[in-house]
């Protein structure tokens, strides 16, 4: 591998830069053939500070790209969670910029040829054909969706983050999980196998947990699973209630009514914000994320409910990132690959 990659003629990375960690791949400039990989760190634009952000770029970049090659990269193009392509003077673009241009040059990457892109106008380029027009949704630990035109990103719904919005993301269905699980304790809800999951997954100690095979489960064990529950949500940061989204579609699975419902409303928050952008009948929707990429738990509820829509799953941002790579380079829409 080693002698191949030192008689290839030109090289681009591309770049996938998430609310959870930072990958990086080198390919081949002609053909966008993938020599490389690494991951570092988050590489939210907005939510990581810039000195590590930086660090984490260039982390993820040196893992993938050898030394000995470094100069002959002829492009990187970075799809960032928090940025976007337009306007030059956004914030989480700015953000980005300044950290990859840090990143590159401490690893000794000198080409001029350096763009920065929104994380779902990644993901959209790396569609079949590298589409330059139409909707993505990314549903993830949040949720946003938008319409592209041009490559570039020119409208979108929902994504507003945690605190605001981002209904039917990872961090919502987490949420859920955890206030459903709250609500069975204390009798406000209904039974639910999420009891024991998230509270294992919180660490509440076996003492207080449900009965397996839901047996009685007497009241001063629900009360000390409350005592131990809220203080172990609230000592993390409230992202990490994301943690939690895998459990709900586990318990659905296993026909658990309260999880199913979530996955339920989870679903119609995640149409209603694509709906937002008024899609045309037969458009295409590219989808990525951890809940609708393929095999995602989310994708075929989603797909289901989005009659009309043309629902094409990607696995994350970074072959798009590497089609826009090498779109520096030619100027022009890269040749499909062999």
């Amino acid at each position: 591998m080693n002698s191949e990659v030192n008689q290839r003629a030109g090289w681009v990375v591309g770049i996938d830069a998430g609310g959870t960690r930072t990958r990086a791949v080198l390919a081949d400039a002609r053909d966008g053939r993938v020599f490389g990989e690494g991951e570092a760190g988050p590489g939210n634009a907005l939510t990581v500070p810039g000195p590590e952000l930086a660090a984490h770029l260039a982390e993820a970049v040196a893992s993938a790209v050898p030394e000995a090659i470094r100069g002959r990269v002829l492009a990187v193009a970075g799809g960032f969670a928090g940025a976007a392509r337009a306007p030059a003077e956004e914030r989480g673009r700015v953000r980005a910029r300044a950290g990859l241009t840090a990143a590159l040059a401490r690893l000794g990457i000198t080409t001029a040829a350096v763009e920065v892109h929104s994380d779902i106008e990644a993901a959209f380029a790396g569609a079949p054909g590298h589409p330059a027009d139409g909707l993505a949704l990314v549903a993830g630990t949040g949720a946003v969706a938008a319409r592209i035109e041009g490559r570039v990103l020119v409208a979108t719904s929902g994504g507003d983050g945690w605190l605001l919005g981002d209904d039917g993301g990872g961090f919502w269905i987490g949420r859920e999980a955890a206030r459903a699980a709250l609500r069975a304790a204390d009798g406000r809800g209904g039974p639910t196998v999420l009891t024991g999951s998230v509270g294992r997954a919180l660490g509440i100690a076996a003492g207080a947990l449900p009965p397996a095979g839901g047996g009685f489960w007497a009241p001063d064990r629900r009360a000390a699973y409350r005592a131990q529950l809220l203080p172990a949500v609230l000592e993390r940061p409230p992202v990490r209630l994301a943690d939690l989204a895998p459990l709900v579609p586990d318990a659905a699975a296993d026909q658990d009514v309260v999880a199913r419902a979530i996955i339920q409303e989870a679903v119609v928050h995640l149409a209603r914000t694509v709906a937002a952008l008024r899609p045309r009948p037969g458009e295409a929707l590219v989808v990525t994320g951890g809940l609708g990429a393929p095999d995602g738990p989310l994708l075929t509820p989603l797909t289901e409910r989005l009659v009309g829509l043309t629902v094409v799953p990607v696995a994350d941002g970074r072959a798009g990132a590497v089609a826009l790579a090498r779109l520096l380079t030619a100027g022009h829409r890269p040749r499909e690959d062999p």
